[in-house]
């Protein structure tokens, strides 16, 4: 690795899209939000620095195009970029973050009333079908035979079956925590913990007693 050379792992998905074609920033943070915001949600600054970044440490080109009246900056993967693409895919990912406000305020649904638990608990469900209606559109693309890079069906089912089981689960949870909040009092406070629920969290640890 070049000395003073500082990637994340940002700089690695903006790579890995570069392996896959050249792109223009536009191009480039258009396909990010399209491909990767679900699960490496990132600011759009961030994603417009990160080209010319890969460019300054040789890991890609950068070259200038006139359309009409425009100029765009077209970036392409050079082969070291290649070489330290595939040297991070080689090694072990960091486990996955969690971050959810709506779950954050579900945590402290004691401070406030059991109707404000239960709309976002309601806000929370209609994400998971959102996001289920996106997964589908991108799945019948590819059924279909219309999504891009039908190249990479095989890793994008992948990647898009993970993204569904987390939205199905998650409307399946929501079901299930509406259910049981609607049976509490209003106090949340006086509200008993659903024991069933326990033991089937319990029952999902591999190390625990058989």
């Amino acid at each position: 690795m070049t000395r003073g050379r500082t990637l994340t792992t940002t700089s690695f998905a903006t790579l890995g899209l570069l392996a896959v074609r050249p792109w223009s920033t536009y191009e480039l943070t258009r396909q990010i939000r399209r491909s990767l915001a679900r699960f490496w949600p990132r600011a759009a600054s961030k994603l417009y620095e990160e080209p010319r970044k890969l460019v300054a440490l040789g890991l890609a080109t950068g070259e200038t195009q006139v359309q009409g009246r425009r100029r765009r900056t077209v970036y392409t993967i050079t082969p070291d970029g290649r070489a330290e693409l595939a040297r991070w895919l080689a090694r072990p990912g960091t486990p996955p973050s969690m971050e959810s406000e709506q779950l954050l305020k579900v945590f402290l649904a004691d401070h406030g009333t059991r109707a404000d638990l239960l709309r976002t608990i309601a806000a929370t469900r209609e994400w998971a079908r959102e996001q289920a209606a996106v997964d589908g559109a991108i799945a019948r693309s590819y059924l279909t035979g219309e999504a891009p890079f039908p190249d990479r069906a095989a890793l994008n089912t992948l990647v898009g079956r993970y993204l569904s089981d987390v939205s199905e689960a998650t409307e399946r949870w929501a079901d299930w925590a509406t259910a049981v909040v609607e049976s509490w009092p209003e106090d949340i406070t006086a509200a008993t913990p659903e024991r069933a629920a326990l033991q089937v969290v319990a029952d999902r640890d591999p190390t625990g007693p058989a």
